[in-house]
């Protein structure tokens, strides 16, 4: 728990220091997802697996991620979200290899998932395909359409998440389109479908992914993790501005000093 304390201080630190010198606006939405990528990208996934960050204003937290993990250089991580950059507001393709596809659309992430998933099976390619989805990503027609693809073709080399912090970009998400991120929805579908409380807690994601590994089922698999929009800093939790709004400097150092006091620092 300590090695992992650390590597969630030191990203969340890095995350909010690229947010505020980027000027730019998701933080919130990145933090109720940082401590999934944590657990996927450095815990999870090994050689040969495909990650795809369907949320894709997440973006900065993918590419801290991605530094931690060495597919993004120092010098390369100096020029995120700059001109001329490879590395823009949302995931851009072709740059490095854990950046396969363009996303930030919602409803995309999902559907290239599920056809590299099934290309691996056809390909016998025992291999695993991550997908990272919005509880906004699961009011896209596309989304359904490709659940059950992959329920149809038995994608059981898929695992989604489903980052379900309730909140979209203006509104709570019941009042949208109700609650489309439930597990007895998923499940009927044809998923098996585990649910954790904390989707904060990389313990919990962790084992929770390691079940779905060690499982004979041919099903498909979803984990819906609990989460909070801007978790960690008491001004953006739960709070809708944070899915657009920078911080000023005040905000940033109000925000560091509360991540470092989380982790004992």
């Amino acid at each position: 728990m300590n090695r992992i304390n650390q590597i969630q201080r030191k990203i969340k630190l890095q995350l909010l220091d690229l947010h505020y010198r980027s000027n730019a606006g998701h933080i919130g939405s990145t933090l109720s997802c940082i401590d999934i990528l944590i657990s996927v990208l450095l815990f999870q996934k090994q050689n040969g697996d495909t990650f795809i960050l369907s949320k894709g204003h997440a973006a900065l937290g993918l590419y801290c991620c991605l530094k931690e993990t060495g597919e993004i250089s120092d010098e390369q991580f100096k020029t995120i979200y700059c001109d001329n950059t490879i590395f823009p507001a949302h995931p851009a393709p072709g740059s490095i290899k854990g950046i396969p596809f363009a996303t930030g659309s919602l409803g995309h992430g999902f559907p290239l998932a599920a056809g590299v998933a099934k290309a691996n099976k056809f390909n016998k390619d025992d291999s695993w395909v991550y997908v990272l989805l919005s509880d906004g990503d699961t009011n896209e027609g596309t989304t359904w359409e490709t659940a059950h693809f992959a329920v149809k073709h038995m994608l059981n080399n898929l695992i989604v998440i489903i980052d379900k912090n309730k909140i979209q970009g203006f509104d709570y998400s019941h009042d949208v389109l109700s609650d489309t991120a439930r597990h007895e929805v998923w499940s009927l579908i044809g998923f098996d479908v585990a649910e954790i409380p904390d989707g904060h807690d990389i313990r919990q994601i962790n084992e929770a992914i390691k079940t779905f590994k060690e499982s004979t089922s041919s099903r498909p698999k979803l984990l819906i993790a609990n989460t909070i929009k801007g978790k960690g800093v008491s001004f953006m939790e739960n709070t809708i501005d944070w899915h657009y709004w920078p911080m000023n400097q005040a905000q940033y150092n109000q925000a560091r000093d509360e991540i470092k006091s989380q982790y004992n620092a």
